[in-house]
């Protein structure tokens, strides 16, 4: 906490204002306003996670009711409507709060009730960046870039905007949440915010014109089992720039995606099977981390994790304890992937390249093999109508 500029008492340098309620604007306020608000709920029975530091959890005998928390908006919800009606009631009290119903628009996302699950979208958000980009009017493409072809840090002009640039991207960064399939695309854009050419903001528009064409697509989620699984894939010096690989990884609860990533590595492998046991070991550390989430849910859940890759050197060093050669200089933090399959708390499996569902994190793919990977995400169209506002 510190005196604003030109406030400071000169008889008491350490001394600061004293507030009697945080304000919009203040530094702060976030911190104030998330210690009073976690600070109630744990009078109300509520406790939270180092999983997610946002997300809180109540248990009423058998039942639980589940509270996530983002600045100041709440999600709600739980198996016991009686108990979730209490903790709002009781919200109300204590704060000046509105109940909007049931879940509709949260975020820029859209929820959609289905027979059999929640069918979540972007629809909205991406036609107001359309808007915003004047690209509603444009020919849609089948794919967000061109089939295994990389950007270059120098390729042709120097575009002249880059606050346009910038802005773009970012708005498309929020977008994955959504639309895992862009994640790839939106990675390779993102990599040049500092200096951009024509050619990088042509793949930018590319980006914009295949989410015209598919812009009421959206996330299927079904009920069905609870099993773990995760499909793992790395691009071994896929970038041309600095020859650094591409990491993905797409991990599924029974046959919905949960949580997925495309992203650069930070030093370069030696090797395709360095690349793909670098990947192993970050797809393990997010299927720890969504075990122990599912863990303070009270989710039952397999015990032991399948994770499919397609490099079998890669696999095999997953469950050789020996020291090779060309693996020595390996960071010790990586083989934690080997100590995890010894204690049978993770399976690696193979899983052939055309199979491989995090294929499309990794590299631009033709059309058929990118729907292809689309349907595997459960990317598809809701049998309803979505239901959104502003």
């Amino acid at each position: 906490m510190a005196q604003p500029p030109g406030f400071v008492d000169p008889a008491h340098p350490h001394l600061v204002c004293k507030l009697h309620k945080s304000l919009y604007g203040l530094k702060q306020a976030p911190r104030a306003w998330n210690e009073r608000f976690t600070t109630f709920l744990s009078t109300l029975g509520f406790t939270n996670t180092y999983s997610d530091s946002s997300l809180f959890v109540k248990q009423v005998h058998s039942k639980i009711v589940i509270l996530l928390l983002y600045v100041d908006d709440i999600i709600i919800t739980g198996t016991a409507s009686n108990a979730i009606q209490d903790v709002i009631d009781s919200l109300t009290v204590e704060f000046k709060i509105k109940d909007l119903g049931d879940l509709h628009y949260f975020l820029g996302i859209q929820i959609s009730k289905t027979k059999t699950g929640l069918f979540l979208s972007q629809t909205k958000y991406i036609q107001d960046l359309l808007l915003k980009t004047e690209m509603n009017e444009s020919k849609p493409c089948d794919t967000p870039c061109l089939p295994y072809t990389r950007l270059l840090k120098d390729d042709g002009q120097s575009f002249g905007n880059p606050t346009l640039y910038r802005s773009i991207v970012r708005a498309l960064q929020y977008l994955t949440f959504t639309r895992p399939v862009i994640a790839f695309s939106v990675h390779q854009v993102c990599q040049f915010m500092q200096n951009q050419m024509v050619a990088h903001f042509t793949a930018v528009k590319r980006i914009l014109r295949y989410l015209k064409g598919t812009m009421h697509l959206g996330i299927n989620y079904h009920r069905g089992d609870l099993t773990l699984k995760a499909f793992s894939d790395a691009d071994w010096a896929g970038d041309p720039n600095d020859r650094r690989s591409t990491t993905g990884f797409v991990a599924f609860l029974g046959s919905n995606p949960v949580s997925w990533s495309s992203k650069k590595k930070q030093t370069v492998s030696r090797s395709s099977t360095e690349a793909e046991y670098r990947a192993l070991s970050t797809t393990t550390a997010e299927l720890d981390w969504i075990k122990q989430l599912l863990m303070f849910l009270h989710v039952p859940i397999s015990p032991a994790p399948v994770l499919f890759c397609d490099n079998l050197s890669a696999i095999a060093l997953s469950f050789n304890p020996v020291q090779h050669q060309k693996t020595k200089h390996i960071e010790i933090d990586v083989h934690f992937v080997r100590e995890r399959v010894a204690t049978h708390q993770l399976f690696v499996q193979f899983v052939s390249s055309r199979e491989q569902f995090a294929d499309i994190l990794t590299k631009g793919l033709s059309a058929p093999l990118f729907r292809t990977h689309c349907d595997n995400l459960m990317l598809n169209l809701s049998k309803q109508e979505i239901a959104g506002g502003c």
